[in-house]
């Protein structure tokens, strides 16, 4: 009995031991499942991982194999050591430019918070022009407004006065003093006083004020600047020499990869047209035919790295040219007789100017400022409309009115070979404005001795030819001019 009971005590007591470590182990085997269950996910993880890594480096790979192909083209032979050394001397140079730039710059800058009066002066230039010449024949015999034989010529002295005004404009002014051709004294003018925009949109600008409108090709150039002597005899006939107006002008250059420039104006009178209101009629108004309309279109074109082309056109129209001067309003204020009509005055009634210029220049690369030639031509087409007066004072409209349709040009050629020194040939040709049959020609060849950018010389001989027509006669000069500059001046002597 007592053997069957200690039996059954150690039955018991093993099952429940085998109870409790069968429980112990599946708790066990959850734990082990769940950290594999995690074990995975972190595999998964890192997978992705090794994937993205894997696809960074494929990429860094082919990049490796571009810039390997670069590395392994032909590179060019390596400077020789004199070459790297100008190079090195070229690189140091330009850094010491900077600096110095630098240092300019820090000044300006330093000066501009000076308070001194001076600061605000404007740049100030005197321009002299003094003309030797001899002709053979009187005033009378060539329509010249200069005296014939020996005669000193002070044709001008011109204070030039410009500065920036603000950021927005910049204005200058011309004073101008020439001397009488009989009495030799000099009356001063103001020959320009005019503001000019500097930052319009759309490649605008915008001048008003007393200026050279831009017509033709040296209309608005002064006299000092023209590569010759004299200005030529159609700028003088057909607009009355510079093309001084007081009014507005507006440039715009379009916005193209090719360069266009287009300018239109607007002023009370346009060359030597008188100024005052003549219309008497209307008692001394103007009307808005009464102003005088200009404009100007021109490009350029490279033909060659050294051959240029610059075409251009302009257009002047004064539709009433009675509300400008009167009775002998034409374009050089000169009265005139005609044949037909013994006596006889005209007053010009309304007035037109068209023409087309055309440059060529040869500028070689190597040597653009000591060698170059260059040729400009320009024609242009006065259509003017005439009131006949049968007698001296009459009445100011005459029962008919006369038009003339006239041709003038000028042609020249300028071949520079130095610093100094050049030589060219002037062509004039042209019918009257107010008698289309008097007709004039000049021939002149001339040599330019240019000292240094303040101090040049001129000779120049002219013949000049008229027909039957006008009564004039051939004559022969010789000029000799001097031009200087004081001070500062712009535009200088450039090559036109």
């Amino acid at each position: 009995m007592r053997t069957i009971i200690a039996l059954v005590f150690v039955f018991v007591f093993s099952s429940c031991a085998f109870a409790q470590t069968v429980e112990e182990r599946l708790q066990e085997l959850e734990k082990t499942m769940k950290k594999q269950e995690q074990t995975i996910q972190e595999l998964k993880t890192l997978q992705k991982t090794v994937k993205q890594q894997e696809q960074t480096i494929s990429e860094q790979r082919r990049l490796i194999e571009i810039l390997s192909a670069k590395v392994q083209k032909p590179q060019p032979p390596a400077a020789p050591p004199a070459a790297t050394a100008v190079e090195t001397a070229s690189a140091e140079q330009v850094q010491q430019e900077v600096e110095e730039l630098k240092e300019q710059v820090g000044s300006v800058a330093q000066a501009q918070k000076k308070q001194i009066l001076s600061v605000f002066n404007p740049a100030i230039g005197l321009v002299g022009e003094t003309v030797f010449s001899y002709s053979g024949k009187g005033s009378k015999a060539t329509g010249s407004d200069r005296p014939g034989g020996w005669d000193v010529n002070q044709r001008s002295v011109e204070l030039n006065l410009a500065a920036t005004i603000d950021p927005f404009a910049k204005g200058y002014a011309v004073i101008n003093a020439s001397a009488d051709p009989i009495t030799g004294e000099a009356t001063a003018s103001v020959e320009e006083a005019a503001l000019q925009t500097t930052s319009l949109p759309c490649n605008l600008e915008l001048k008003a004020g007393r200026f050279f409108g831009e017509f033709g090709r040296l209309a608005y150039i002064h006299d000092h600047e023209l590569p010759f002597v004299n200005r030529p005899l159609v700028l003088d006939q057909y607009i009355g020499g510079e093309s001084r107006t007081d009014g507005a002008q507006l440039n715009w250059l379009l916005p193209t990869e090719h360069y266009y420039s287009l300018t239109v104006g607007v002023g009370d009178g346009f060359g030597s047209v008188p100024n005052d209101v003549g219309d008497f009629n209307n008692g001394n108004f103007r009307n808005f035919g009464g102003l005088s309309f200009f404009g100007r279109g021109s490009t350029s074109f490279d033909l060659t790295p050294d051959l240029s082309l610059e075409p251009g056109i302009s257009g002047l129209a004064n539709p009433n040219t009675l509300d400008r001067g009167g009775v002998l309003a034409l374009p050089n204020n000169t009265p005139v007789t005609l044949p037909e009509f013994p006596g006889s005055t005209l007053a010009l009634r309304e007035r037109s100017l068209e023409g087309v210029d055309l440059t060529l220049s040869w500028k070689p690369l190597r040597n653009n400022q000591f060698n170059s030639i260059i040729w400009g031509t320009e024609l242009l087409h006065s259509g003017n409309r005439y009131d006949v007066m049968p007698t001296p004072g009459g009445a100011l409209f005459s029962p008919f009115s006369r038009d003339v349709d006239s041709y003038g040009m000028y042609s020249y050629i300028v071949y520079k070979w130095s610093r100094e020194w050049s030589a060219g040939f002037l062509f004039d040709g042209l019918e009257d404005a107010a008698n289309n049959a008097n007709r004039t020609f000049a021939y002149s060849p001339f040599i330019t001795w240019t000292i240094s950018h303040w101090n040049q010389l001129r000779l120049q001989y002219t013949h000049t030819d008229h027909n039957t027509e006008s009564g004039l006669r051939p004559d022969d000069a010789v000029y000799l001019q001097w031009d200087w500059i004081i001070g500062s001046h712009s535009h200088g002597w450039q090559q036109r």
